[in-house]
């Protein structure tokens, strides 16, 4: 069974977005690669690439305290706060009202998927910068224009939109950045610690450099896969669905399991 047909067993059940390729951004399997769906947390790697620009100007630090705060503006109009009880990161919260390094934050936010210290990293770094670096190398239909849950925002129909061509084309450019701000980008990636899409479908043991991310209907993974054997590839695959989340969870890891049987040959898959 390929991708296709793979793809085929969910027809009718949602939108499913796939991209495989090389590191040199060429495609080998696509599908509705360039349809849009809500990021969730995929986000989060333009944001931690953003602050990676600004540390590497100067204009950020590493090491420089930040105060632990649950308070910010929104992108429509007002504050908001992110609900604890959507945060499955719960070490950011038992930090409220002290100061940490914003490096610790920036783990947080890529291995432990935390949504406060996400947005406190992207008060720091700035929504425009973030959407600057998906802009970049983007088609320019995926967009970052809020923190995670500015429900002011969300009223206002002010989302978050990622593309799996769109996110394969960030996942390249971090893979392909040979200085220091790439190699801390991913091994970032590599530390994430909710593994149940991508490299639930590859060899245990294997370095896979990804952020996943999910909400209501959504489930979504990209990452590059580094074989033994093999040269890297990249995978995408982003799911709105009526799918049960462990389904579409297995049905990312199925997906990457044929592109890793087919690592020596990407154009074979089908």
């Amino acid at each position: 069974m390929g991708i296709a047909d793979l793809l085929a067993g969910v027809t009718g059940q949602g939108d499913f977005g796939v991209w495989l390729g090389g590191l040199d951004g060429q495609a080998a399997f696509t599908h509705d690669a360039d349809r849009t769906h809500y990021s969730a947390s995929t986000m989060k790697l333009p944001v931690a690439m953003a602050m990676m620009r600004k540390v590497e100007a100067g204009e950020l630090a590493l090491d420089q305290p930040v105060t632990v705060h649950n308070d910010f503006a929104s992108a429509a109009e007002g504050r908001f706060g992110v609900n604890p009880a959507e945060d499955e990161a719960p070490a950011t919260w038992t930090k409220l009202g002290e100061q940490v390094p914003l490096g610790w934050l920036a783990t947080e936010m890529i291995t432990k998927s935390s949504n406060l210290a996400t947005d406190l990293v992207l008060e720091l770094t700035g929504v425009d910068a973030a959407n600057a670096v998906l802009a970049e190398y983007g088609s320019g239909a995926s967009v970052i224009r809020r923190g995670i849950d500015d429900a002011g925002a969300q009223a206002a129909r002010i989302s978050n939109l990622m593309s799996p061509a769109d996110l394969a084309a960030v996942l390249v450019a971090v893979g392909n950045d040979k200085g220091a701000s790439g190699e801390y980008v991913r091994d970032l990636l590599a530390g994430n610690n909710w593994n149940g899409e991508i490299p639930a479908g590859v060899p245990e043991g294997t370095r896979v450099e990804h952020k996943n991310g999910w909400d209501l209907r959504i489930r979504h993974d990209g990452g590059i896969v580094r074989p033994a054997d093999a040269e890297p590839f990249v995978l995408v695959v982003c799911t709105t669905s009526e799918l049960p989340d462990q389904e579409a969870q297995k049905l990312i890891a199925a997906i990457a399991t044929q592109a890793w049987d087919n690592r020596h040959d990407l154009e074979a898959v089908q």
